[in-house]
């Protein structure tokens, strides 16, 4: 059994996003696109084609239903499944503004999740 060391709930979450790797000195580097597989206030869960390093700074625009959030942030863990690279992302700048869409989304996953599954528990 393994032990959950998330401090947020991830809802898993198909949205695309885009993303560009900065370096320490700042300086932009390559520049690609990718899709979340689950979102979280602190942090998503990002599938790309190609690899990322641990550490890894990225400046990512992400797509939530009719917004478009900016946030900053570093690569913590990264594996490779299926043909496919899955790179767990800290945040560690979002605004103010995109704070708020990035919490209303989720909030409102949570409430659609909780409903679906009330739902279904209904049929059963």
């Amino acid at each position: 059994m393994t032990t959950e060391r998330r401090r947020f709930i991830r809802p898993e979450a198909l949205n695309l996003l885009d993303y560009l790797v900065v370096d320490a000195q700042g300086r932009q580097g390559e520049y690609s696109m990718g899709r979340t597989l689950n979102v979280s206030k602190g942090g998503i869960l990002m599938e790309t084609h190609i690899p990322l390093p641990i550490g890894q700074q990225v400046m990512i625009t992400l797509g939530l239903e009719n917004n478009l959030v900016d946030i900053m942030g570093r690569i913590v863990y990264a594996t490779y499944e299926a043909g496919m690279h899955q790179n767990g992302i800290e945040f560690f700048h979002v605004s103010e503004n995109d704070k708020i869409t990035l919490n209303r989304y989720i909030e409102a996953f949570h409430k659609k999740y909780k409903n679906d599954t009330q739902s279904d528990g209904e049929k059963l």
